[in-house]
């Protein structure tokens, strides 16, 4: 997915957003509220930065960024936004359906910025995504939607695989909706749902353990802040236990997962870059669409699908964006 693959026209967004700092105002304070970590979002804020910079918005020289980070503990967000709000930022960017709802229930005023996986619409983030309406606007990847299409793929990898594992975050509030969704697709292929939960690092040792007992025969990974900040744990616990697992994120695949489909999440931040820069400078939320990928990205990796003794079907290997040897 590159930047012009994203929908969204701007025409009509240069109504002034009122006491909004403008951008020869070096004092402009973005409050950067994230669910996850420092240390695994290094590349997705360089890409933030850069979309910043395309609105002529650079850090440290005309623009402040306060960062709160929930350390994948989704109990955090509402007083990190709370914080933000007292703080009285120009912005608040986010990056998760939890943190746009808990930044939303924070302010009405202070204009957000989001990154989200599920459908903003059906979480009452925006009334609609060319209109989305008060001060919120961003980016949705559209990725929690994608588990479906996920067991679909999982399942032209391991066509013998009767049981499929959901792993989800049960403090995520899209679980039950992701939940229902997978298991109206597996009913179309006779697969079996068993469902296993991890908030932290100790619960994904166990959840990976507990698919043994259960027979599991494959995996997929929700779309979640949490799962995201732990690619290479995943893949590693998939790889001992010999699960052939699917994921949204590249890293995933790279980190020896089997399979990753999904959208690159890098260009998503490069335009929540941009919208954050442009709403600096007086652009009004309620003008700016929501954005959507239009392109997502199929990695396989075939080191790892040759240690778990599968063969890849050639249709696969013909529409996968990218083969690791």
């Amino acid at each position: 997915m590159r930047r012009r693959e994203f929908i969204g026209l701007l025409g009509g967004a240069t109504t002034a957003w009122p006491l909004m700092v403008r951008a020869q105002q070096p004092q402009a304070v973005i409050g950067f509220l994230n669910s996850r970590s420092p240390e695994d979002f290094t590349q997705l804020l360089t890409a933030f930065r850069k979309g910043l910079a395309e609105n002529g918005f650079v850090e440290q020289q005309n623009v402040a960024i306060e960062y709160r980070w929930a350390m994948g503990d989704y109990d955090r967000l509402p007083a990190l936004a709370a914080d933000l709000v007292a703080r009285q930022v120009a912005v608040i960017v986010t990056n998760s359906t939890p943190g746009a709802l808990a930044a939303k229930a924070a302010t009405s005023s202070i204009p957000i910025v989001f990154l989200v996986g599920a459908d903003p619409i059906q979480y009452d983030l925006v009334s609609s995504l060319s209109h989305p309406g008060g001060n919120i606007t961003g980016v949705s990847i559209l990725s929690n939607a994608l588990a479906p299409k996920q067991l679909e793929t999982l399942h032209e990898l391991v066509p013998t695989a009767e049981s499929v594992a959901f792993l989800i975050n049960p403090t995520s509030p899209v679980s039950d909706s992701d939940v229902a969704a997978l298991q109206a697709a597996a009913s179309a292929t006779g697969q079996r749902i068993l469902v296993a939960r991890a908030s932290s690092v100790s619960d994904l040792d166990q959840a990976f353990a507990s698919l043994v007992q259960q027979q599991v025969s494959a995996v997929v990974i929700q779309t979640d802040s949490f799962f995201n900040s732990r690619s290479n744990q995943l893949a590693t616990l998939a790889a001992r236990y010999g699960k052939p697992a699917i994921a949204d994120r590249r890293e995933f695949a790279a980190a020896g997962g089997l399979v990753s489909y999904g959208p690159r999440i890098d260009d998503g931040f490069h335009q929540v870059g941009v919208y954050t820069g442009l709403i600096l400078r007086g652009t009004r939320p309620a003008k700016l669409p929501v954005v959507q990928p239009t392109k997502f990205e199929l990695v396989i990796n075939l080191k790892t699908a040759k240690t778990l003794g599968l063969t890849i079907p050639q249709t696969l290997r013909a529409t996968a964006d990218e083969l690791i040897e």
